[in-house]
């Protein structure tokens, strides 16, 4: 489960939450929209650790994944190896998903070699081997088209709704919530 409880955050003189409460059961997803500037990315920010709230308090599971909006990958490293590197990875698994995620004949490419939508798979992909109890997702599905899209939030839902644990999505799309079955929060 994930809590926020009236949480204060400010950037400098800016601030950004003022009283943010907001609750996300265990098997839930949730979909944060709003202006741009409103505190979506910030929320996740404050969940993962990169930031400290100036009041309130926030529970988190301790095993949490992330896509961000930058896909953060080894571009020196195959597909692959980018999604293996927690050495408790299961390679049958892995190529299991890759095959879903239509990977699996480039796996072995260097991520410097792939389009941007193979690259936002291969994010997306290494989140969800990673695990946890959260998945923290921000502008997941940036660069892909509809199907792929499609293909995606299936493999999230199925690994991680489906399975009791929670999803915390940032978007502008609404079709993005929708492919998650994702309750939407309106942030102002």
């Amino acid at each position: 489960m994930v809590e926020f409880k009236n949480v204060v955050f400010s950037y400098e003189d800016k601030q950004v939450l003022n009283g943010f409460s907001l609750k996300i059961e265990k098997g839930e997803c949730v979909c944060l929209k709003g202006e741009s500037g409103c505190g979506k990315t910030t929320a996740l920010r404050l969940i993962l650790g990169l930031e400290t709230p100036i009041s309130g308090e926030i529970s988190v599971p301790k095993r949490i994944s992330a896509v961000f909006q930058e896909d953060r990958l080894m571009e020196h490293l195959s597909i692959k190896r980018n999604i293996m590197l927690i050495d408790d990875s299961d390679p049958k698994r892995v190529d299991e998903l890759l095959k879903k995620a239509g990977l699996y004949e480039v796996r072995h490419k260097k991520i410097s070699l792939l389009s941007g939508g193979m690259k936002r798979r291969t994010a997306i992909l290494r989140a969800v081997v990673f695990g946890g109890d959260l998945l923290v997702l921000d502008e997941p599905f940036n660069g892909l088209d509809f199907e792929n899209k499609r293909i995606m939030s299936e493999i999230i839902r199925e690994e991680f709704s489906e399975n009791g644990k929670s999803v915390l999505l940032v978007s502008h799309i609404k079709e993005d919530a929708e492919l998650l079955d994702a309750k939407v929060v309106e942030m102002e």
